[in-house]
């Protein structure tokens, strides 16, 4: 059968004879993926090395080597192969041979000049997966090095070809034209908030009810979803006449064949979005795009990549609603409105831009090759390197870049390096088996049912309580190992994700390798799998801030909560298997899968990280200095022990530490507001008359360290405040100084009927006193201050302590006031004496 794609192979032959590159543009459907490589193979072009074709998905690998080999008219693992994680349909004969993108990076690590490797065919190139950009810069690296004679041929149906045209150097663009039916596009007038598979089965009744001449494609984010919607169209299916079959990458290879082969009836197929690029479903007129997808994203909490459900882009958009006009004209119904459509973004992010690179840059190790100085179509970002070189530090799996004897081991894992290092630290305990399958729970999906469904939310209760999620996991398990999707279901377990970790636990047991006994008993296996957890999350430490709390402090700063949903109920310390993001901060970290964490083993293992300290530090609570004992790993404290009384073993340094809480509490914390006021107008009015002696203005800084300086041999706040806050202030002053502010703004004064009497000092306001008129009598003139320079204001009062006079002339007063004073005083107060010249009286002393 003729494809678009035909006319345009001569040329693409053509250039390929006369350049290393070539970029081909073609749209959905055109026979690219199944035209370009035998067409390659048998122009000779890979001379006698294979033509790899990288494909995104392990369904589109497996499905176009099947396509070929029967347009071949041979078996698949003849001429015409594939190679996949956790299958490999290949021999010696295989000339082509279809692979994802990262079995061709970890054959770079074995091979790292790809000698029987002519043709690498990038399938797909527009949707930038992170592998497909290694085996990119890697190749690139080769041609310019050891091997000129390799071809790279990058196809897409949607990338701008310009960009990647200039980065391959020495390249050719070719476009075909392809062909395609024009497709209607409608969108929802409004936003739906019913759940998607009500929207989409609505949406199948609708189609049905305009009348359908062949099969619809919908597409959904994932395998649940699809399962729901299953569900939802059964009934709506039936009327149709519509078998309705899924496809997706878990699926066994003969139900994903169903689903993409003729059938006697017309099919609703529900797929995710493995059918949108590199698989062409013949028979579909008609799409439903639920507009999601489920994008790998790079968790920065537990270090694994997270698949989070997203918007697709424009791009993905078009690609999608294209299938519906693969052989006649179409429809495509969006199940989302033009504006929301509108507002995406035009293309998918390329992966290295959002990604984890740790396993890039171990496999890079292992290569002898630097991230940053290999050639890429984008460059990763620079805090995503730091932090995977980081990583694999901490792991153990390189040394300052280079690749150590643990980090080759881990290499034979096909599992992120985190998990990696747990399988490696198994073999090394004797438990490589269990070990496997812990690694294989942490890579892929949640198995537990409620907690599936409680997610984030953390709202699941926990059934059991057990020193690891992991653990507890493991024994769900085992449970269920033989009993197939209906014992999985019994057990409250999800079946598609337990047979996804039973064939990853398969893959892993074939490669691990006891080298030590196996420990004695459940209890040494148990205690053995958790260090092996920490060797695989050593940043990754937690502490309960309360005990039995379910707020945690994380090593290296920051904090989170424990779900409820997670079995580790009594554990002090843990490590952080699982957890998200509830919202934007730190503070909205969930913890769903924990792991116990013991401190002697942090100590054990990890001494290079365990800070142990003793020293003096403020207690703030207990306003007081108190000596610490801790033991901290990344700052996280394991240990701690306080004891006031050895404070005072060293009252020099506790003195400063003591100074340093002062100068943060200020000195209002010693010293009344009136005192310190007072105070500073005293020490003004000195300094204004006696400027000779320099005397400083009373500030902040001053009294604090003034402060200080009078609890030497203190060691809290309670000790300081019981120091008489008049020597506090004036322990800023020198002696002399002291002496002068005493004598030139003293505290009191004496008058001939009172010993003592306060003198007031305030802002905006000469100094002033008051006392009973009675207490002046004998005293020819009043008080002065600043050495006489400056009368005091006299407050002259009335036996009933109401002032009669206001006055700083207190000799004006005598000759002017007082005779009329006197004769009203005598009647209101007639038992007084009120002399005639008080000047001379002798007052009462009191």
């Amino acid at each position: 059968m003729a494809l678009p794609i035909d006319e345009a192979l001569p040329r693409l032959l053509a250039s390929l004879r006369q350049t290393s590159n070539l970029v081909l543009s073609a749209p959905p459907g055109a026979g690219k993926t199944t035209r370009v490589p035998p067409a390659i193979a048998d122009a000779e072009l890979a001379g006698d090395r294979q033509v790899v074709v990288l494909e995104p998905r392990r369904l589109a690998a497996r499905m176009a080597a099947r396509r070929v080999a029967v347009e071949c008219g041979e078996q698949v693992g003849g001429r015409v192969g594939f190679q996949v994680r956790f299958e490999n349909a290949c021999s010696d004969a295989t000339r082509i041979r279809f692979v994802t993108e990262g079995v061709l990076a970890r054959q770079m690590i074995d091979d790292p000049q790809l000698r029987g490797v002519g043709v690498i065919v990038a399938d797909e190139i527009h949707e930038r997966h992170l592998a497909a950009d290694v085996v990119l810069a890697r190749a690139r690296a080769l041609q310019a090095g050891a091997r000129p004679d390799l071809h790279i041929v990058a196809m897409s149906a949607t990338l701008d070809a310009g960009p990647l045209v200039t980065y391959l150097g020495d390249c050719a663009h070719v476009e075909s034209a392809g062909r395609a039916y024009p497709v209607d596009v409608d969108h929802l007038e409004h936003p739906d908030d019913r759940p998607l598979e009500r929207r989409v089965s609505a949406a199948v009744r609708q189609l049905a009810a305009a009348g359908l001449d062949g099969d619809v494609l919908v597409f959904l984010p994932g395998a649940g979803e699809i399962r729901r919607a299953a569900e939802a169209c059964a009934d709506v299916a039936r009327a149709a006449g519509l078998d309705v079959v899924a496809l997706h990458g878990d699926l066994p290879p003969a139900e994903q064949d169903r689903a993409v082969s003729p059938g006697p009836r017309r099919k609703l197929i529900l797929s995710t979005n493995v059918a949108e690029s590199s698989i062409t479903i013949e028979g579909v007129t008609a799409v439903i795009d639920s507009g999601l997808a489920r994008v790998a994203r790079h968790s920065a909490w537990t270090g694994l990549p997270a698949l989070r459900v997203e918007p697709v882009s424009q791009a993905s958009a078009a690609q999608r609603a294209g299938r519906a006009g693969r052989t006649q004209p179409g429809r495509c119904l969006r199940l989302y409105t033009r504006h929301d459509h509108d507002g995406r973004r035009a293309h998918d992010d390329p992966e290295i831009l959002r990604a984890d690179l740790a396993q890039v840059a171990l496999d890079l190790a292992a290569a002898g090759c630097v991230m940053t100085e290999l050639s890429w179509l984008d460059d990763p970002p620079e805090p995503a390197v730091r932090a995977a070189t980081e990583l694999l530090d901490r792991l153990g799996a390189t040394d300052a870049g280079a690749l150590t004897a643990v980090g080759r081991r881990m290499l034979r894992f096909p599992v992120h390096p985190r998990l990696a290092r747990v399988v490696v630290a198994g073999e090394d305990r004797g438990v490589g088996a269990e070990s496997c399958a812990l690694a294989a729970l942490a890579a892929e999906r949640e198995i537990r049912s409620a907690r599936r469904a409680a997610g984030l939310r953390g709202r699941a209760e926990a059934d059991a309580s057990g020193p690891a999620d992991l653990l507890e996991d493991l024994a769900r398990l085992d449970e269920v190992r033989d009993g197939g999707a209906r014992a999985a279901r019994a057990a409250g377990l999800e079946p598609a994700a337990v047979r996804a970790v039973l064939r990853a636990e398969r893959q892993l047991r074939r490669v691990a390798r006891n080298r030590a006994d196996a420990p004695g008993g459940g209890a040494a296996v148990d205690e053995a799998l958790l260090q092996c957890v920490l060797a695989g999350f050593p940043d990754r430490v937690a502490r309960r801030r309360a005990p039995g709390g379910r707020q945690l402090v994380f090593a290296g700063g920051g904090g989170g909560t424990l779900a409820d949903s997670s079995v580790v109920h009594d554990a002090e310390l843990m490590v952080c298997v699982r957890a998200g993001e509830r919202g934007r901060g730190r503070a909205d970290v969930i913890v769903t899968s924990a792991s116990e964490v013991r401190g002697d083993w942090l100590i054990d293992a990890y001494i290079d990280r365990i800070d142990d300290s003793a020293g003096l530090e403020w207690h703030p609570a207990l306003d007081r200095v108190e000596h610490v004992s801790r033991i901290a790993y990344d700052g996280l404290v394991l240990e701690e022990q306080r004891d006031a009384a050895r404070a005072r073993l060293d009252p020099q340094a506790a003195g400063e530490v003591l100074a340093e809480a002062v100068r943060a509490a200020g000195a209002a914390a010693f010293v009344s507001g009136d005192a310190l006021a007072t105070w500073r107008r005293r020490v003004a009015l000195a300094s204004e008359h006696a400027p000779e002696l320099d005397i400083p203005p009373v500030d902040e800084a001053g009294l604090v360290d003034a402060i200080a300086a009078a609890g030497i041999g203190c060691v809290s706040f309670a000790e300081l405040r019981a120091i008489d806050p008049d020597s506090l202030l004036r322990g800023a002053l020198t002696a002399g100084q002291r002496v002068v502010v005493e004598r030139l703004a003293p505290t009191h004064v004496a008058l001939p009927g009172r010993r003592r009497v306060p003198v007031h000092y305030e802002d905006d306001r000469p100094p002033w006193i008051e006392s009973r008129l009675q207490d002046f009598f004998g005293l020819a003139d009043g008080p002065r201050v600043a050495g006489g320079r400056v009368p005091l204001v006299l407050h002259l009062l009335a036996p009933n302590r109401r002032a009669v006079q206001v006055t700083t002339d207190l000799a004006g007063f005598w000759v002017r006031h007082y005779p009329e004073q006197r004769r009203q005083l005598m009647r209101r107060y007639p038992r007084h004496a009120w002399p005639e010249d008080p000047t001379t009286a002798a007052p009462r002393r009191r």
